[in-house]
C-alpha cells in the first residue's frame, strides 16, 4: 500500500497505535525484530523469539502483526525513515554552516555516507535494509524504487538548482523541447539507476571488507557524481 508522503509504503500493521504506551510497545517489538537479525538468520527468526525479547506478550506481537514477514517489512519501512532522518539532518547542518551547505554533489556524499553508517552500525540493518529479504531463487521486490523516490523528495531544492541555471530548461539550455513532465521522468529514471548501481557497488564494498572498502566507496561516489551531473548539471 502507497502512502503520501512521496511513494513510501504504508508500514502493514494490522493495527496502527494510538495511545503513546501502544507505540513505545511496537518501537520495543520492531527493536527486537532488529537485534535478533543481528544474531540469526531471517529463517531462524519467529514471532515468539521477538515477543521474548521485547518482553511482550505474543498476542502484543500479533496485535500488530499478522506474521514475521510483516513485521520485517514494518521495520524495513522504519530503516527507509530513519535514513530520511538522517540525511535530513545532515543536510540541515551543513545548511547552517559556513559554506552554505554545497549543492547536489555534496549532498549525494551525505546519502552515501549515512548509508554506510546505518550499514556498519544500524541493528539488523545488514538483512533487512529497506526491503523484505527474499531467497537466491525468488523474485525480488522493489525497495530501490522507494529509495529513490525518497531521495529526490528530500534533495528536490538542491537538485532544482542545479537543473535551471544557465536560462534553460533541462540540458537543451533553450527553453525548448525538454522541461516539465519530461525533466521529472528523465530525473525519476536517473534516480532509480544511480540508486541501483550504488545498491550494488556498496554491496561489493561490503563483501571486501566488513566495514566497507575505502576504495570502493570513493569510486562509487565519483560514479554517482559523473553518472547525476548528465542531468542536474
Amino acid at each position: 500500500m502507497i502512502g503520501q508522503d512521496g511513494g513510501v509504503p504504508i508500514p502493514p500493521l494490522r493495527r496502527h497505535p494510538v495511545q503513546r504506551r501502544s507505540a513505545e510497545r511496537l518501537g520495543r517489538i520492531l527493536d527486537a525484530c532488529a537485534e535478533l537479525l543481528d544474531e540469526m538468520s531471517y529463517e531462524e527468526l519467529s514471532t515468539r523469539a521477538v515477543a521474548e525479547r521485547a518482553n511482550v506478550p505474543i498476542g502484543s506481537v500479533y496485535r500488530f502483526f499478522s506474521n514475521k514477514r510483516a513485521m520485517a517489512e514494518a521495520l524495513a519501512h522504519r530503516n527507509l525513515d530513519e535514513y530520511a532522518t538522517r540525511i535530513t539532518r545532515r543536510l540541515a547542518v551543513m545548511d547552517s554552516g559556513p559554506d552554505g551547505g554545497g549543492g547536489w554533489r555534496e549532498a549525494m556524499d551525505v546519502v552515501v555516507d549515512e548509508y554506510l553508517a546505518m550499514k556498519r552500525g544500524a541493528p539488523g540493518f545488514t538483512l533487512i535494509e529497506f526491503g523484505h529479504p527474499v531467497p537466491a531463487t525468488g523474485r525480488p521486490e522493489q525497495p530501490n524504487h522507494l529509495v529513490a523516490d525518497r531521495l529526490r523528495v528530500l534533495l528536490a531544492d538542491r537538485l532544482g538548482s542545479g537543473r535551471t541555471g544557465g536560462g534553460g530548461s533541462g540540458r537543451n539550455g533553450s527553453g525548448g523541447t525538454e522541461g516539465g513532465e519530461g525533466d521529472e521522468e528523465r530525473l525519476r529514471v536517473a534516480f532509480l539507476l544511480a540508486v541501483e548501481a550504488a545498491d550494488a557497488l556498496l554491496r561489493l564494498a561490503f563483501r571486501m571488507d566488513p566495514e566497507g572498502d575505502p576504495a570502493i566507496v570513493a569510486e562509487t561516489k565519483e560514479l554517482l557524481r559523473a553518472y547525476l551531473a548528465r542531468v542536474l548539471d
